[in-house]
């Protein structure tokens, strides 16, 4: 349990999702203007995404666990790792935090403080990629937590430049980044329209990551018994 006040925590919830969503939306904004690769506007929206996640996780991470993500929150509500009072004030800061994080790259690169996306997302391969991703995700925290605590920031850091890339969706995985992003109608966005199943998807796999890797990260207490 974190030593900070629920405030504080809050706090930092909504600031590590402000910067988060800042980095993704305006590191594709800067891609698209330098460049009409696609492949390579994807390859710098990637990297400076994995490298702020490493950074906040490591600032931010002692402070509220550095969640970030509605789906990871209640991963941990479920695990009773946050307090199941809590949820409701962490998921509440994390999507103002996105909002804002899409209004700071919009400012920053003179677009519109906010506008619905235009960008389609959707079919049975991009929610599946989304469960996929977020799945992924969900059982590196937890992986990460239990046998490479210190190494988090990094790992969760590489899973998500990694699942940019295998991923037909480039790995949302997070729901409240999915609402900023379609409030932006640049290379990040997603039109409001998707959002509903990308959400759900996300969710469930959350929720399907904690079932398998909570038994699969339980010794088997008789066998280390017997040897």
């Amino acid at each position: 349990m974190s030593s900070f006040d629920l405030p504080r925590r809050l706090v930092a919830e909504s600031l590590g999702t402000a910067l988060l969503v800042a980095t993704v939306v305006g590191s594709g904004i800067m891609a698209t203007s330098l460049t009409q690769d696609t492949a390579l506007a994807l390859l710098g929206n990637t990297l400076a995404t994995g490298a702020i996640l490493v950074v906040l996780i490591t600032i931010f991470g002692p402070i509220s666990g550095a969640h970030f993500n509605p789906a990871v929150s209640l991963t941990f509500a479920l695990t009773g790792s946050l307090p199941r009072r809590d949820l409701g004030g962490y998921v509440l800061a994390q999507i103002i935090g996105g909002i804002v994080g899409t209004m700071a790259a919009h400012l920053m690169f003179n677009h519109p403080v906010l506008e619905l996306s235009t960008k389609v997302r959707t079919g049975g391969g991009q929610w599946f990629a989304e469960w996929l991703a977020t799945f992924g995700l969900v059982a590196t925290i937890l992986a990460g937590i239990r046998f490479q605590q210190k190494s988090v920031p990094w790992l969760v850091g590489l899973y998500i430049t990694a699942a940019y890339w295998f991923t037909a969706s480039t790995s949302f995985a997070n729901p409240a980044v999915a609402l900023a992003r379609s409030l932006t109608d640049t290379f990040a966005g997603i039109r409001p329209a998707d959002l509903p199943s990308f959400i759900i998807a996300e969710l469930i796999g959350a929720v399907s990551a904690l079932l398998l890797m909570t038994w699969l990260l339980r010794p088997n207490n008789s066998t280390e018994a017997k040897s």
